[in-house]
């Protein structure tokens, strides 16, 4: 009895979609299977599945995942119509039932529907919590953690030992987060216990977000938790819950004690510091509850992290690939630090004054996007690039795809970081939309500045520091590093970077 139901309601689906397309002007695409829809096109990669598809029907194709359309772009044009022209009506970010439970019914930041609380959010992002006053306060711990990490890898190279950059680059990024955050580090022997509490809670947040849930994608599943998403989502929630308690109030208590020493002229520690100030504002114009307060730091310590580390390492796999841009690079950093007079590691500070430095992760970003896609959902129904897209359809714009189009560059699988040196002027900001790495307009990354400074930073010091041994052939053509992606969400690498960091600074500086 429920298959006859099951193939009714299926058979009335297509009929009424039939319906619907021949009235209005929908986005091509092949022809869908009765439940699964286009999943069976779609694996391994889907951002590489979705690339394969467009060259055959265009530039923006729909696909149904399951028994939900999807709308996927792999144009700068038709990126720049939806985040540009149509910004307004795609400044939703669509989550998942996951997202929705682990941001408090999103409370947080990155998934809030656009309107009233966001805007003060956003502002607040722009203005104190990660603008650049921010940013400048906090540099001694970036600079700090980084010498943490680069006295690891001369102690590792010393000893002839190989180094997983993955793991390594991963700690780096989580301890100058959760400092920057909450004032916790992995390498302090206080809070060690604590951090590593912060990562694992972070590590199974993420990987429960990005499961495939059948209540996501098929509308007869809706209601039902065949997979025990439900009690894993209470679980999961119910442990970062108990954390983040135990960090605000501790910060509370710090706040109070301040206040009754009369030691009112103190700026702010950390961004939850800031936070709590603005919460506690009476005069503030939009009450931030507990609950948006939990859902930034989570925000904040899942999303900055892995996608920098990712970054960096893509960077480095390139250079040991490309002996010529390495030694490039390496001489710009000399020349610059000789320039000074001082036998020092090049600093933050530095990065303006390194240019190649800078066209290095410019092309490591569009060769190698952290996230693939950027996700907008449209409030209201309308019309892009002459097609039809229906209130709260996903829509998907392929960023690996738009970065590797030869209609937006040359040799576009080649790694030339010259290329961003000939005048082209491309930002990665997301004014040029040839390369959206952070997405772009009202929801594009309010983490950027932030990731840029480490990122530039972290890879400058590595080529500055050390001579870089592969251990193994790594598997690639002609001896050089494997390139192949791995198939998370996060495009990280198949196989993990595994070198012998050999100090070539002699003596090393000193990192005290």
């Amino acid at each position: 009895m429920f298959l006859v139901w099951l193939a009714a309601t299926i058979l009335f689906q297509a009929i009424l979609t039939k319906t619907r397309s021949s009235k209005l002007r929908i986005p091509p695409g092949p022809l869908a299977l009765p439940i699964i829809g286009h999943f069976h096109l779609l694996q391994p990669s889907l951002h590489k599945a979705v690339q394969k598809i467009s060259n055959h029907y265009g530039p923006i194709i729909q696909l149904y995942l399951g028994s939900n359309p999807g709308v996927f772009v792999v144009s700068a044009e038709i990126a720049k119509e939806i985040l540009k022209t149509h910004e307004i009506c795609f400044a939703n970010r669509p989550g998942n039932t996951v997202i929705s439970f682990l941001t408090y019914g999103k409370s947080d930041f990155a998934f809030a529907p656009y309107g009233t609380f966001w805007k003060f959010m956003k502002k607040l992002c722009m203005s104190e919590l990660l603008n650049g006053r921010m940013l400048d306060q906090l540099s001694p711990i970036r600079g700090e953690e980084i010498k943490r990490f680069l006295e690891t890898l001369r102690k590792k190279g010393e000893a002839n030992e190989g180094v997983n950059l993955a793991d390594e680059l991963l700690k780096l990024t989580n301890s100058t987060v959760m400092r920057m955050a909450i004032s916790k580090s992995c390498f302090d022997s206080h809070h060690h216990d604590e951090a590593d509490k912060v990562i694992q809670r972070v590590k199974e947040s993420s990987m429960l977000s990005a499961k495939f849930n059948l209540q996501d994608h098929f509308w007869f599943c809706k209601g039902f938790d065949f997979q025990g998403f439900g009690k894993r989502m209470k679980e999961v929630r119910g442990k970062f819950d108990v954390m983040l308690e135990g960090i605000i109030r501790e910060h509370e208590e710090d706040r109070r004690s301040q206040k009754s020493t009369a030691n009112n002229n103190h700026g702010a520690k950390d961004v939850l510091d800031a936070i709590l100030r603005i919460s506690e504002d009476p005069s503030s114009e939009v009450k931030i509850t507990r609950d948006n307060i939990k859902g930034f730091l989570m925000d904040m310590l899942s999303g900055g992290t892995d996608t920098t580390a990712v970054t960096v390492e893509w960077a480095l796999a390139e250079l040991i690939n490309h002996p010529t841009a390495m030694e490039k690079a390496r001489k710009e950093i000399d020349s610059l630090v000789t320039s000074s007079g001082k036998h020092r590691i090049v600093m933050e500070s530095d990065i303006q004054k390194l240019p190649y430095i800078q066209a290095i992760v410019k092309e490591t970003l569009r060769l190698h996007p952290p996230a693939p896609f950027i996700m907008r959902a449209p409030s209201e129904n309308c019309t892009i690039a002459g097609f039809h897209i229906p209130a709260r359809t996903k829509v998907f714009i392929n960023v690996w795809a738009i970065g590797r189009d030869p209609k937006n560059w040359d040799d576009p699988l080649e790694f030339k970081p010259e290329r961003f040196l000939l005048g082209q002027g491309f930002e990665v900001r997301g004014q040029h939309y040839q390369l959206l790495p952070f997405g772009s307009g009202r929801r594009g990354c309010p983490g950027t500045s932030l990731a840029l400074n480490v990122a530039h930073t972290c890879l400058a010091t590595m080529i500055q520091c050390f001579e870089w041994k592969v251990v193994g052939d790594g598997d690639g053509v002609g001896g050089g590093v494997d390139m192949e992606e791995g198939p998370s969400f996060i495009l990280s690498r198949a196989k993990p970077l595994i070198c012998v960091p050999k100090p070539r600074l002699m003596p090393f500086p000193s990192l005290s």
